[in-house]
């Protein structure tokens, strides 16, 4: 029997805004910090979205959002064409079969007082979907889907390796066979040598399980190996959303390209050979962004797009089919100038 909203994306974010307050001797009564303003994106049934940036642009704060461990100030959620921004607990409780997070740190995240075994069946027994020899299989199965030795079922989290604490931590994540993943930095905190590893098994289990994926991280190697649309965000602001293949090969955001030319390639002699864009100054403080153009004070064509940048908040629009850009200086077949030639040169050589 189909559900509300099966033709529709599984995840719809509309002005997603959230705002911390500040209010202290420092920053001032009534003040707050603009963690994310007005973003807006739908994740699409089966479809990886990466959602990137540097740290303190936002990502995590829309993650949580999304997963309602965070209250939104404003904005809509939609799960599956249902409004869940505002359901109490108890109204929650079912949707949360539907949306999990697989977090950064493999072992804090995980119960040390509990089994492996424990660990991968507590959703199942929270829900109350199984319990016995029904539970136990369906653990069984679901480890075994991870790639971990049904043994493992009886050690503790101390007693795993990184790569196997994430591998549970996804178990557990997937056991409810949930309809959106949210995968928040999940690879950072491991050894280089698993990292590919995690990343294969979860690009095979989302095309065998057909889960939709927020991958959240701050490597584009990763975004180019494992998304199928990417969101450039930037001080609580999405500035650029586009089809991987043609964010990479066609930056339009002078902030994404700026990301782009940073990104280390593979190959020693291309990486020799590329120019890097230097971007003056730091971030602004979330408690005082800028107004107009939030990048605007970093651009290095803010020239080309002053007096509208230093005023006027720019909105995404389509530059191309599918291509969404929050530019002055681009338009619908207008390309901003190119910071960098070879931006593309990470996909090439990788």
């Amino acid at each position: 029997m189909s559900e509300v909203g099966d033709a529709g994306p599984v995840l719809e974010v509309v002005d997603l805004v959230k705002h911390f307050p500040a209010g202290g001797r420092i920053t001032g009564r009534g003040s707050a910090v603009h963690a994310v303003d007005g973003v807006s994106f739908e994740l699409e049934r089966g479809e990886i979205l990466g959602l990137v940036g540097e740290s303190g642009s936002g990502k995590t704060t829309v993650a949580n959002c999304v997963l309602r461990l965070t209250e939104p100030t404003s904005g809509t959620i939609r799960l599956r064409g249902t409004d869940i921004t505002h359901l109490s607990r108890r109204q929650m409780r079912p949707r949360r079969r539907e949306l999990h997070m697989v977090f950064q740190d493999p072992y804090s995240s995980l119960n040390p007082r509990m089994t492996v075994g424990d660990i991968v069946g507590e959703p199942v027994r929270l829900h109350r979907l199984a319990r016995g020899r029904a539970l136990d299989a369906r653990v069984a199965e679901t480890l075994d889907a991870v790639g971990l030795r049904p043994e493992l079922r009886y050690r503790y989290p101390h007693e795993l390796s990184g790569g196997q604490r994430q591998r549970v931590g996804l178990a557990r994540s997937l056991i409810l066979n949930p309809s959106v993943l949210v995968a928040d930095e999940p690879v950072s905190a491991l050894d280089v040598s698993v990292q590919a590893s995690i990343l294969n098994l979860l690009r095979d289990l989302q095309r065998t399980m057909g889960f939709s994926c927020l991958f959240i991280t701050h490597d584009l190697a990763t975004v180019e190996f494992l998304c199928d649309r990417v969101a450039v965000m930037y001080l609580g602001e999405i500035v650029e959303l586009a089809p991987r293949a043609e964010l990479f090969r066609s930056p339009q955001h002078p902030y994404t390209q700026a990301l782009l030319s940073a990104a280390v390639v593979p190959d020693p002699a291309v990486q020799r050979e590329r120019r890097q864009v230097v971007l003056d100054g730091d971030v602004p403080s979330p408690l005082a962004p800028p107004s107009g153009c939030r990048f605007h004070t970093r651009c290095p064509l803010h020239e080309q797009s002053a007096p509208a940048s230093d005023e006027e908040t720019p909105v995404l629009r389509e530059f191309a089919p599918g291509h969404l850009v929050a530019c002055h200086l681009v338009g619908p077949g207008r390309p901003a100038p190119r910071l960098v030639e070879d931006a593309a040169a990470i996909v090439e050589a990788g």
